[in-house]
């Protein structure tokens, strides 16, 4: 099972955290901050044109 990875920036410390994703996972998740160790909400969408993440603050 291949992963992709995919930069995104973490929205409570601002650093630059490349996250991987399985080719079979989609929806919404939490992980956290491999910088700060806050909880994100990632949202996972798969497209014509590859994995789409986007990742907010899970107490917004």
């Amino acid at each position: 099972m291949s992963e992709d990875g995919v930069a995104v920036s973490c929205p409570y410390c601002g650093e630059p955290v490349e996250v991987f994703v399985e080719a079979d996972v989609s929806g919404e998740m939490v992980q956290d901050c491999e910088v700060c160790c806050n909880p994100w909400r990632m949202r996972v969408r798969r497209e014509a044109g590859g994995t789409r993440v986007e990742v907010d603050r899970l107490d917004d």
